[in-house]
């Protein structure tokens, strides 16, 4: 199944690993056929492939599941249905789901507050519905099992990736063409995010400010990211500061995953100051395309990062400041980091997903 939101006109973090699983899971020999909710297929005028149909929408198989309880099932064609969003229904095959995080029954806070408290209600129903549930980093069973309930047994954990040519090296001239088109010298610091509560990006604003006026000249800090949810304040403030003369680009519309990657590889650091993340994808797009990383220490990103990124309290500007000087900075530290984000990154693909995912399938299947 596939459920790819879009943020901004670019795929959200579901949205990356579900296509990453359609492309990659036909390699280990599973037979793959996409679906999706009937009121997603609009979506597919933006140019995102989101299949099949189900044969009726999440919200009137959910009103009559709670209408029949354990009576009903959803019919599907198949071996196995994995549901890569939290829109879990009974079927009649074995229903693997990913839980990507507990963030919005944990911290409604830094989520979107439209329909939060029924959304909430409405996940932790639906959970209980699959067989088994992929959870992407060890961090997240303890918390999938308090805000869900989830039983731990039922619980595998896989991590997410990067495609092989993120390993591989770019056209210098294409990457030379994207950063000329976006008026960026090399070396700026990089975030890439939606712009919202949780990931931080006015704390990582307020650590920029602290840098020396001259670091701040010589590196730009480019912010990859779309509007989200409660950033008005901190849209304010970006805008407020370009209009002040700080070296600050703001790319909210950039979909081009060629162009991201390029941007990656203009980078000279890579900041990711996150107050949770149930993996923390872009840190791996960092490493495989040897930019030193800064990183948040909280929630699932030690996990992520093995000690390869300079690792901060999220909540200290003034750490992740000295963090960011020091990797602009000291040609030892970016050294190891490079290194030893390198070899994490050549760990952590998307084919190594799929190859495990498909594992899950089969264990679920012989049950």
């Amino acid at each position: 199944m596939i459920e790819p939101g879009l943020t901004g006109g670019r795929l959200d973090g579901i949205g990356v690993y579900t296509t990453a699983l359609l492309r990659h899971l036909p390699r280990t020999g599973c037979s793959v056929l996409p679906y999706s909710w009937p009121r997603l297929r609009s979506r597919a005028a933006a140019g995102i492939s989101i299949g099949q149909p189900l044969p009726q929408s999440f919200e009137t198989a959910s009103l009559v599941d709670l209408a029949t309880p354990g009576a009903h099932r959803v019919h599907m064609p198949a071996d196995l249905f994995h549901v890569t969003d939290y829109r879990i229904v009974r079927m009649d095959c074995p229903v693997v789901a990913t839980l990507h995080d507990a963030l919005p029954i944990k911290y409604p806070e830094w989520c979107n507050p439209r329909l939060r408290s029924v959304k909430n209600w409405l996940q932790r129903k639906a959970t209980a519905k699959a067989d088994h549930v992929i959870a992407l980093s060890h961090f997240a069973i303890d918390e999938l099992v308090e805000c869900f309930g989830v039983n731990p047994n039922r619980v595998s954990v896989v991590y997410c990736g990067v495609d092989d040519e993120w390993l591989e090296p770019a056209d210098p001239q294409a990457v030379s063409a994207t950063l000329a088109h976006y008026q960026l010298d090399p070396g700026y610091f990089l975030t890439v995010g939606t712009l919202q509560p949780r990931k931080n990006v006015d704390r990582l604003l307020d650590a920029w400010l602290m840098l020396p006026r001259a670091l701040r000249d010589e590196r730009a800090l480019v912010v990859v990211g779309a509007r989200g949810w409660r950033c008005e304040a901190l849209v304010a403030r970006l805008e407020t500061a370009r209009a002040d003369g700080e070296n600050i680009v703001w790319l909210n519309a950039l979909t081009d995953p060629v162009q991201l990657r390029h941007l990656y590889l203009g980078a000279g650091v890579f900041v990711f100051p996150s107050l949770y993340e149930g993996f923390g994808i872009p840190i791996v797009e960092a490493f495989a395309s040897r930019v030193p990383v800064v990183s948040s220490n909280a929630s699932s990103l030690p996990e992520v990062t093995l000690g390869a990124a300079l690792e901060v309290d999220p909540l200290d500007a003034r750490a992740l400041a000295d963090a960011m000087h020091t990797l602009a900075n000291d040609s030892a530290e970016r050294a190891r980091c490079i290194a030893a984000g390198r070899e994490r990154a050549e760990q952590l693909t998307w084919h190594a997903t799929a190859r495990q995912t498909a594992d899950v399938y089969r264990a679920v299947l012989s049950q």
